[in-house]
């Protein structure tokens, strides 16, 4: 009985190990502040880097446009234009 309690507990922690997320790094660059701050406020910034391959400039401009129509992502207009340069500058396509 014991080791089948023991084999419970190492399966568990095995389990949340896996589980936790990996801190994303994205490039340095202006307007990365405004990204982690908004973007990330709902979302893993993981997506930036997956999404690059495939989004150009007015990609990220419809991506940015539409998580503040479609999701209602709080981020005012000066922040948006912010955040679409830095997406397009360094993640562009």
């Amino acid at each position: 009985m014991r080791y089948f309690a023991t084999a419970i507990l190492v399966a568990n922690l095995a389990v949340s190990a896996a589980a936790e997320e990996k801190s994303i790094r994205l490039k340095q660059g202006a307007g990365l502040d405004k990204v982690e701050s908004n973007c990330n406020a709902c979302h893993s910034l993981d997506y930036v880097p997956m999404n690059s391959p495939i989004l150009n400039a007015a990609g990220w401009d419809a991506e940015v446009a539409k998580m503040i129509n479609a999701f209602g992502a709080p981020i005012d207009e000066t922040d948006a234009k912010i955040i679409a340069d830095y997406l397009k500058k360094n993640y562009g396509k």
